[in-house]
């Protein structure tokens, strides 16, 4: 059964960085796709970074240039590396990983940033 986790998150001021990491266990494989997305209170789950091929990778136009994606392939995790953070960037961050086109999500890590 795959299973996907997520940590690093927590409370930061703005101006600051955490580091997230997202690790997929029960698959003997590489996997291709692991993205990660955010949700804010009361708003719709958004794509926040993803790294579809080897140096290939696509994010959000509200966290270019502050925000980056990179992955342990071999380990099956991905990590996204947040600086400069803001009090918008305040939400619960997950990963998903697609194995064999199904979908899974982790149970999400909580982003705060105070101002």
């Amino acid at each position: 059964q795959v299973q996907v986790v997520e940590s690093g998150g927590g409370l930061v001021q703005a101006g600051g960085s955490l580091r997230l990491s997202c690790v997929a266990s029960g698959v003997m494989f590489r996997i291709a796709n692991m993205d990660w997305y955010r949700q804010a209170p009361g708003k719709q789950r958004e794509l926040v970074a993803l790294m579809p091929s080897g140096d290939i990778t696509n994010y959000a136009d509200s966290v270019k240039g502050r925000f980056t994606i990179s992955r342990d392939s071999a380990k099956n995790t991905v990590y996204l590396q947040m600086n400069s953070l803001k009090p918008e960037d305040t939400a619960v961050y997950y990963c998903k990983a697609v194995v064999w086109g199904l979908t899974y999500w982790g149970q999400g890590t909580q982003v705060t940033v105070s101002s």
